[in-house]
């Protein structure tokens, strides 16, 4: 069997909740502890072009995904996170949706990195999981096309048409510059990668999945 397809041996231990906590506690600890500690936490673990380069910060790419800038950051990551993440951790098993987890919320930020630098915003520091959580998004309505998700409680949307909704309202904003705040690359990025992920990793295509062409 090909090692890249090979699968993992099941099981579902919950690593959703660790994921949550684990950013829970990071950013309990930045609030707790003082302005100081935030700040050197902020700096040593988002993902800052310029620290990379200079200082070969390369652990970054994975630690900024555990970074949040302010309560409602955390909050609707988390939550998204919760809702979507235990489905797919079930449907995948726990060590596939941690690989799955990492592996494109890591390129995600070295993809933002090439766009920051090549860009020339070398200061910026880029936090947050959501360009996991999209891939987690991705995932979710692959697996579960004909799910709907009611969005504010109230318009139902089919998962399919909610990820891509998403995804083409972050390629609107990405191009013209509003919410320039937002890491709308890092979010494309996260989408891409979990396509990818599905692609080589399991043989599927996520566009047969999401449209009903088994």
């Amino acid at each position: 069997m090909n090692i890249i397809r090979r699968p993992f041996k099941y099981s579902n231990i919950g690593i959703v909740y660790w994921l949550i906590g684990i950013n829970v506690v990071i950013f309990a600890a930045m609030q707790l502890f003082g302005q100081r500690f935030s700040y050197n936490m902020t700096i040593r673990m988002s993902m800052i072009p310029a620290a990379v380069v200079e200082y070969k910060w390369v652990w970054t790419f994975v630690t900024y995904m555990f970074m949040h800038g302010g309560f409602s950051h955390i909050l609707f990551n988390m939550l998204g996170l919760f809702i979507f993440g235990i489905h797919v951790e079930k449907q995948m098993g726990s060590r596939e949706f941690l690989l799955y987890y990492l592996v494109t919320g890591t390129f995600a930020g070295i993809f933002s990195f090439v766009v920051y630098y090549f860009t020339r915003n070398y200061m910026v520091a880029l936090m947050g999981a959501s360009g996991a959580l999209f891939a987690v998004e991705l995932a979710y309505a692959v697996f579960f096309p004909d799910a709907i998700i009611y969005i504010w409680g109230i318009l139902p949307l089919r998962a399919p048409v909610m990820v891509l909704g998403y995804t083409a309202l972050e390629l609107f904003f990405s191009v013209s510059g509003r919410q320039s705040n937002v890491a709308h690359f890092t979010h494309l990025a996260g989408f891409a990668f979990g396509w990818i992920y599905f692609l080589v990793r399991f043989g599927v295509n996520p566009w047969r999945r999401l449209f009903g062409r088994n």
